[in-house]
């Protein structure tokens, strides 16, 4: 995970903290995974917790829901994901019940924003998805970076990136999970 921090010196000061674990395949149900996540509440150096990031191979589509705490989808859709350029970037600040859509062609990464509050958080995805993490970590993280006091930073290894822009959560999860099945 160092490779995709904000302040990369900040792994080698703190070896093996455990930033999130990941338990798939909780659940099977109409051919999708149910998997839930659960990330403690850390500071990465002066940086909130968070994912490592990736984008779904062949337009697959992914639902996030927060059981506990809180969360912020970083989403970023690539036009040259090679060199870092980004034609679209927005993040939606998802509370307890809350869900989000992860669009075909956007990779995410998810943040706890909470220096003292567990985030918990379950998805819905196809067992047949695959993903791609070596984007973020040749570019270093997402386009941004979430840092203390709820600042947006920009990743400077990225060649173009768009302003953030916020988005709305859905209320609750897509009663029919049906589009998630196809790529």
């Amino acid at each position: 995970m160092s490779e995709i921090l904000a302040n990369q010196d900040f792994a080698k000061l703190s070896p093996g903290l455990e930033l999130y674990y990941m338990d798939r395949g909780v659940d099977f149900k109409d051919n999708l995974r149910y998997d839930i996540t659960v990330m403690p509440a850390n500071m990465l150096g002066n940086e909130f917790s968070k994912t490592k990031g990736h984008y779904h191979l062949d337009q697959w589509q992914e639902v996030y829901t927060v059981l506990e705490g809180t969360a912020i989808y970083l989403m970023q859709k690539p036009f040259d994901s090679a060199r870092g350029g980004i034609s679209d970037a927005y993040f939606v600040k998802t509370q307890k019940g809350e869900s989000i859509i992860v669009p075909p062609g956007y990779g995410h990464v998810t943040i706890n924003p909470s220096e003292s509050e567990e985030l918990k958080m379950s998805n819905w995805v196809s067992p047949e998805c695959k993903v791609d993490y070596k984007p973020y970590e040749n570019l270093h993280g997402a386009c941004y970076y979430y840092l203390a006091g709820g600042q947006w930073q920009k990743n400077p290894n990225y060649e173009s990136v768009p302003d953030l822009r916020e988005e709305k959560p859905l209320k609750s999860i897509p009663e029919n999970l049906d589009f998630l099945k196809q790529g």
